[in-house]
């Protein structure tokens, strides 16, 4: 199968991740960015409005790829929902323990190079509302029965345990998915 042609606004978003991963997001500018894939300073900020708007833009993007992470492990699992919770949360930390734009932002390599964190923070409230929401559709199909409330509850648990792994692990992926599942089975239960 052959990979579609990438969008302008696609290339930029990769560049800045690139830069950002190289040289830290103090680095990244507008000017460079156009620099870099090969467009005009008003064709970047036409797409990206300002260096903010970007810093949305890969942020967006990569929650798109850790919601798509989940879906395939809730589809791997279409009849057991504690094992669904499972994989989606062995799969998102798999997949954040080997995402070099994570690691850039959270630990800052490049000095005091911090900028990109209050970024993530501050989008963190619809971050949280997209991983929720996502988790919560995907739910629904089970038919568990525990009034809305508490599933409501259930599910923002999963999501912040699994998010304070992101930022700082304690145990392997498979370790941490299954102490997850351990506590999940039993509120589940």
């Amino acid at each position: 199968m052959i990979k579609p042609a990438s969008t302008t606004r696609e290339r930029m978003v990769d560049a800045a991740v690139r830069l950002t991963v190289d040289r830290g997001w103090s680095y990244v500018t507008m000017a460079k960015l156009a620099d870099e894939v090969g467009v005009s300073r008003q064709t970047v900020h036409n797409e990206m409005g300002t260096k903010a708007g970007l810093a949305e833009a890969m942020i967006l993007r990569e929650l798109d790829r850790f919601m798509g992470v989940v879906s395939l492990a809730f589809d791997a699992h279409p009849t057991d929902l504690v094992a669904a919770i499972a994989s989606a949360a062995e799969a998102v930390l798999e997949h954040a323990q080997d995402n070099p734009l994570l690691h850039a932002v959270v630990s800052a390599p490049h000095g005091a190079d911090t900028e990109l964190l209050p970024l993530l923070t501050a989008h963190s409230a619809s971050l949280l509302t997209v991983a929720k929401a996502v988790i919560g559709d995907r739910v629904g199909p089970y038919g568990i029965a525990i009034a809305q409330p508490e599933l409501d509850a259930a599910i923002d648990m999963v999501v912040r345990l699994v998010l304070s792994h992101i930022m700082q692990p304690s145990g392997t992926p498979a370790e941490t998915a299954a102490d997850i599942a351990w506590i999940a089975r039993r509120v589940l239960a």
